[in-house]
């Protein structure tokens, strides 16, 4: 087991692995910019490492002042969290070219599933069905033109190294595809550094879907069961469920056992998630996630396994120790994402936080970094909190989520715990009749 692990991230996210750190009798290092000196995660960390100015360039995304970081701490492991450099096969390399264990997938597994155009290839060779679509990069618009009329209109435009809605744009007819190809890949090469994008077909009512994996060292691979990630504006996941209430346990354990068939055809190793559209009644791969999601805690819920533990365990070369026979699923779980945001308009809500209350009682989790007195600055994502219920119904964890928030109080700054109260009152969402489309259309006043 590792002697002491880095946190290469901040926030909530950053707490989160410094919990499992701490239930392993594994010291950690937290990392920070000047902006978070007095965060809740440099606060509880055993030590701590000024990293850089504000700027995330500078300081989150600096790999030179991590890895000098980890050198002069004697850390031997660096946990990269989500976001930031969690994906980056460069530095994932460059982690084990200085003697250390980076705690995700291979930089190979990175890398290939980063490339969204060859992840699809991938997954497709093993099986697993895909949006109907290219399988590699459209950079001309005649070959865009081309394609776009086999599959029919509207079409959807992405961006092969890219995620979290940036790169996509949806083409409705002809007219509009030229434009809308020219703005992916301007804002492809604004985001990633690469304008390669593809086409899928676009779908009017699916569902995303996604699969939370563990795999170790040594080809065993599981599945923690699906998440129903629907409930998205402008592609940004907002509340996610475990399972999905459009799901049925055989629909999920088919899914499942061709997944975790085509990771262990690859080789993969450590967690990641797959995700999916749902319409009709058919699955379709859009992308992996090669790292720890947002997400993670519902999965953990119903299934009563610590997931960042794993990550640990698997990188420190431990086997899983059980099969996909011994997982359980266990009750309804929902997470809801608050961010520092007007819950109407969704502007950023910086400030300072003059009183902080989170809800408790049976089956409630919060996952946060705030205090009273804590600061919501402007330079990082707004996410502030995540909060998760849990109870044996899905009924049940919607009332219980009702309750939760109407418990929660954060004083100083705006957040979005008003949307996801009315969320908990809509009838569609009660009835789990909504898709990816829904919440837009809510936020609209016009589902």
């Amino acid at each position: 087991m590792f002697q002491k692990i880095l946190i290469a991230n901040r926030g909530e996210i950053a707490l989160r692995v410094q919990r499992a750190c701490r239930e392993l009798g594994i010291p950690s290092v937290a990392v920070h910019s000047t902006a978070d000196a007095a965060a809740m995660h440099v606060r509880l960390a055993d030590e701590s490492v000024c990293i850089g100015p504000p700027p995330a360039r500078e300081s989150y995304l600096n790999t030179v002042a991590i890895l000098s970081a980890a050198t002069i701490t004697g850390a031997d492991a660096i946990h990269p969290g989500y976001g930031f450099l969690s994906e980056n096969a460069e530095f994932a390399e460059m982690v084990e070219a200085h003697g250390l264990t980076f705690i995700g997938p291979t930089p190979a597994h990175i890398r290939m599933m980063g490339d969204k155009i060859e992840a699809k290839r991938v997954m497709q060779a093993h099986g697993v069905p895909l949006v109907p679509g290219s399988t590699e990069a459209i950079m001309e618009f005649a070959k865009a033109q081309r394609l776009a009329s086999e599959l029919g209109y509207p079409v959807l435009i992405k961006a092969a190294a890219g995620g979290g809605g940036r790169g996509m744009q949806v083409a409705h007819d002809a007219d509009e595809l030229e434009e809308r190809l020219t703005l992916a890949r301007a804002e492809a090469l604004a985001g990633f550094g690469n304008d390669a994008v593809y086409l899928e077909k676009y779908l009017d009512r699916p569902r995303h879907i996604e699969l939370q994996v563990l795999a170790d060292e040594a080809g065993h691979v599981v599945h923690l069961g699906e998440r129903d990630c629907s409930l998205q504006r402008r592609h940004q996941k907002l509340l996610e469920e475990a399972g999905s209430p459009a799901l049925t346990p055989t629909e999920r354990d088919a899914l499942g056992a061709r997944v975790t068939a085509a990771l262990a055809s690859i080789g993969y190793r450590n967690a990641g998630t797959l995700e999916f559209l749902y319409q009709d009644g058919e699955f379709a791969f859009i992308e992996m996630n090669t790292r720890l999601q947002v997400e993670h805690p519902v999965s953990e819920t119903i299934t009563g396994i610590d997931i960042v533990r794993e990550q640990i365990r698997i990188a420190a070369g431990e086997a899983l120790g059980y099969g996909q026979d011994d997982i359980r699923f266990t009750g309804h779980a929902i997470e809801c994402r608050v961010n520092a945001e007007n819950p109407v308009t969704f502007a950023p809500s910086p400030g300072r936080v003059a009183a902080y209350h989170p809800p408790g009682g049976l089956g409630v989790r919060v996952d946060s970094a705030l205090y009273a007195g804590s600061v919501v600055t402007p330079y990082y994502d707004s996410l502030v909190a995540k909060l998760i219920v849990h109870a044996s119904t899905r009924a049940e964890a919607i009332s219980r989520l009702a309750r939760a928030i109407d418990e929660f109080a954060v004083i100083g700054i705006e957040t979005t715990l008003p949307l996801f109260r009315r969320i908990a009152d809509s009838a569609d969402f009660r009835a789990g009749s909504y898709n990816v489309h829904w919440l837009e259309r809510f936020v609209a006043g016009t589902a």
